[in-house]
């Protein structure tokens, strides 16, 4: 499976900001669309990442406000970034190996959504239900006579 299939199935709702913007602005604008990062974008480029663990981490740094903080200051500047043809397992192990919990997918230079860590975990966990669901109607289905170990011979000493 492809970062495509699951940008698919998620829907293309997509949120940025820009460095220039404070602290407090992107806060507001996560917790209004109930999302955990925000991409930053300056002239069309991807430049940056914003979670709630950059946002906590500022504010506390901060004493615990947001201040005149910008997002410049806060975001992580070199985020994790995937295409829409990377594997499924590639970017888990990518998200994993690196504590990431959010990734631009970008295509040709233009960015197409973030995929995250929940994402990925939904898309292991419904492959594995499809998965179960498939082996359980084979079991189901399995013929009575075929792997019980012994031919069956009929009265006439041939195999039925």
């Amino acid at each position: 499976m492809k970062v495509s299939d699951i940008l698919r199935v998620k829907g293309g709702a997509l949120f940025t900001t820009t460095p220039e913007t404070t602290l407090a602005d992107a806060a507001k604008v996560m917790t209004e669309n109930d999302i955990g990062s925000l991409v930053v974008m300056s002239f069309g480029l991807v430049v940056g990442m914003l979670t709630f663990r950059e946002v906590i981490r500022a504010t506390v740094n901060n004493g615990g406000a947001f201040g005149t903080t910008t997002v410049y200051r806060a975001m992580d500047s070199g985020p994790l970034i995937c295409t829409m043809e990377t594997e499924m397992d590639d970017v888990r192990r990518m998200m994993l190996g690196n504590h990431a919990r959010y990734m631009p997918v970008m295509d040709k230079g233009m960015l197409m959504g973030v995929i995250s860590f929940y994402d990925v975990a939904k898309t292991v966990v419904d492959r594995q239900n499809f998965e179960n669901k498939l082996l359980k109607a084979y079991i189901r289905d399995w013929p009575e006579n075929v792997g019980a170990g012994k031919a069956q011979v009929g009265t006439d000493g041939v195999g039925d």
